[in-house]
């Protein structure tokens, strides 16, 4: 079953609004909201799974695209406002943890997960929105995140290449600003053999927070989790439990 929230940015596929906690999941560059069902549907039995979708895709594809990740998040928060009376871990994968890091600065979040994602401090010289369109497809199939029946159909990527080329612009031209840092705790998952992260990159998490950070290491590379959502799910169903206790 899915739900539809009124104000069209988050999705519910697996819902359990009974739960006091609720987990919001962030999409990768170019992604939707959907890609976390199977997410959800682990995670059904102990938490409210929530997806945002962004605009410019599925449902959303006639919306204009938003290309700046801090105007993103200023959206992203907006939207979650009337949804905090619950405890809530922000759960983002690549540009989503980026997204998931800024959306905490402007709300109240138990816990965040940063998944495939160096630290926002952390900047690299990317230039994938910049290319032709066959330099952007290049770099999907280099990742792996998109089925290559997929990008094998010109119509499909007719109507997601403005989507991925938006979400690179933001992705890469996101700047961290100093400024407050988060207080809730962070944990960072990432794959072993992922060429957008690396291990210091990841440690380097902890420099904006001022709770604990842990690091978990799942094999595979950018996109480890679409073979690991029983594992991942665990880890965030840990983070539920322990939420749940009496001295969190």
């Amino acid at each position: 079953m899915t739900r539809f929230d009124q104000d069209t940015w988050l999705r519910s596929f697996a819902p359990n609004p009974d739960s006091e906690i609720q987990v919001v999941c962030m999409p990768h560059a170019g992604g939707s909201a959907s890609f976390y069902v199977p997410f959800a549907e682990e995670l059904a039995p102990v938490a409210d799974v929530l997806a945002v979708q962004y605009p410019g895709r599925q449902d959303r594809r006639h919306e204009p695209c938003i290309d700046d990740l801090g105007t993103l998040a200023n959206r992203v928060a907006e939207a979650l406002t009337p949804h905090l009376d619950r405890r809530t871990i922000l759960f983002g994968h690549s540009m989503g943890a980026t997204l998931a890091f800024e959306v905490a600065r402007r709300t109240s979040a138990a816990h965040l997960f940063a998944s495939g994602r160096r630290a926002p401090s952390c900047w690299r010289d990317e230039r994938v929105h910049q290319r032709d369109d066959q330099g952007l497809i290049a770099e999907m199939q280099a990742l792996n995140g998109t089925g290559s029946a997929l990008l094998q159909n010109e119509k499909i990527l007719r109507m997601v290449l403005p989507a991925v080329r938006a979400d690179y612009r933001a992705a890469e031209t996101y700047r961290y600003a100093e400024g407050p840092d988060i207080t809730s705790s962070i944990s960072v998952v990432v794959g072993d053999d992922d060429p957008m992260v690396t291990l210091d990159e990841a440690h380097a998490w902890q420099r904006h927070t001022t709770g604990t950070t842990e690091l978990h290491v799942l094999p595979g590379g950018h996109f480890y989790l679409a073979d690991h959502w029983p594992r991942v799910a665990g880890l965030v169903r840990d983070k539920v439990r322990e939420l749940r206790s009496p001295r969190a």
